[in-house]
């Protein structure tokens, strides 16, 4: 075992803290990271504070990790201790099923292994996250990340990027295609960048036009006011695919209104109740889809690395230093950050 440092929760109400704790050492097929930088997901913020329940403490956030390798397995074969590397949300799954499979880890019928707030497969081990030194890993669960990105606006990509890159991906957005991002926060400003890259007219679908000028420099080539009801009778039936990132629950009736025959609008971003209810009208003439999606499985999430290492896509991000990560978590309950804080590790060592 290896000794690691980090910072913890230790209960919902109380504030991140330094933290020491054990880290395997590496089997045949894992490897071992020096973490460089560390995303901050709303989802720690929730997971932290117990929000969803089930939280397991000490909890060790961070699902967006971006390091160095420092030693490999004797069957890893993808990866060389110096290269740089990625986790995400999952640091192992069952291997065995159909969604495993087809590469869809993140839909494994026996659940994937998360990287924090999880169990080891076979353990009581709690699995700890980003905001610490090193993480252990299966080569399988590993992403190889091109030198020459911003390895710091890289990070967000691990969750944020394929959150949004997936679902895009499976719906086929391309040239043509009129497509809407509702929400311009940490989801969104990934997938107006994602869908301009693969081709598609983007409106950017915000609840502030104040928000209009950053959308256009992300690359929406539109801006639809959604509390504007005679912009939104404009849009009727014209979109041919909408990302809905918005994090809480909200009407969607409006936005099912937007999509044309046959279209989808997919959720990224609520995980509770939604209220109001739903109008079945809204589905049943057009033949309306309203779909989820959840991350991305490992091929994907490589192909979603290669895809923004050859557009130069990354997260508009804000540095923070480790001992600031509380502060950060109060600055995302106000939506205070343009668009994802990213924790420099280095300073954990300061």
């Amino acid at each position: 075992m290896t000794t690691v440092r980090g910072y913890a929760a230790h209960t919902p109400t109380s504030p991140l803290v330094p933290f020491t704790f054990e880290r395997r050492e590496p089997g045949d097929d894992d490897v071992e990271i020096q973490i460089l930088f560390s995303g901050i997901c709303h989802s720690d913020l929730h997971q932290t504070r117990d929000d969803w329940g089930g939280a397991l403490f000490p909890m060790v956030p961070g699902h967006e990790i971006v390091g160095r390798v420092t030693r490999v397995g004797s069957k890893v074969t993808k990866l060389k201790v110096g290269d740089f590397a990625g986790v995400g949300c999952m640091v192992d799954s069952c291997r065995e099923c159909a969604a495993c499979k087809e590469s869809l880890e993140q839909y494994c019928d026996q659940g994937a292994t998360w990287t924090y707030n999880a169990k080891e497969r076979g353990s009581e081990q709690l699995t700890f996250g980003g905001y610490s030194e090193t993480i252990v890993t299966p080569e399988r669960f590993v992403v190889s990340i091109p030198a020459s990105m911003d390895l710091k606006a890289v990070a967000p990509l691990l969750c944020a990027g394929i959150t949004t890159y997936s679902p895009l991906r499976h719906w086929k957005v391309g040239p043509g295609q009129k497509v809407g991002v509702i929400g311009l926060g940490g989801l969104g400003h990934m997938g107006v960048k994602f869908a301009k890259a693969m081709g598609a007219h983007v409106v950017m679908i915000t609840t502030s036009m104040s928000k209009a000028a950053d959308a256009q420099r992300l690359g929406a080539d539109e801006v639809l006011l959604s509390t504007d009801a005679a912009a939104m009778a404009k849009h009727a039936n014209s979109f041919d695919f909408l990302l809905n990132t918005v994090p809480v629950s909200h009407d969607l009736n409006p936005y099912m209104a937007l999509l044309t025959r046959e279209a989808s609008m997919v959720l990224v971003g609520v995980l509770t109740d939604l209220d109001p209810p739903l109008k079945g009208v809204a589905f049943m003439f057009g033949r309306k889809k309203l779909s989820g999606s959840a991350i991305g499985g490992m091929a994907e999430t490589q192909e979603m690395i290669d895809f923004c290492a050859k557009h130069n896509i990354v997260s508009d991000i804000e540095m923070v230093r480790i001992d600031q990560v509380n502060e950060a978590y109060e600055r995302l309950i106000k939506n205070d950050v343009k668009y994802r804080f990213v924790i420099d590790m280095a300073t954990l060592a300061a």
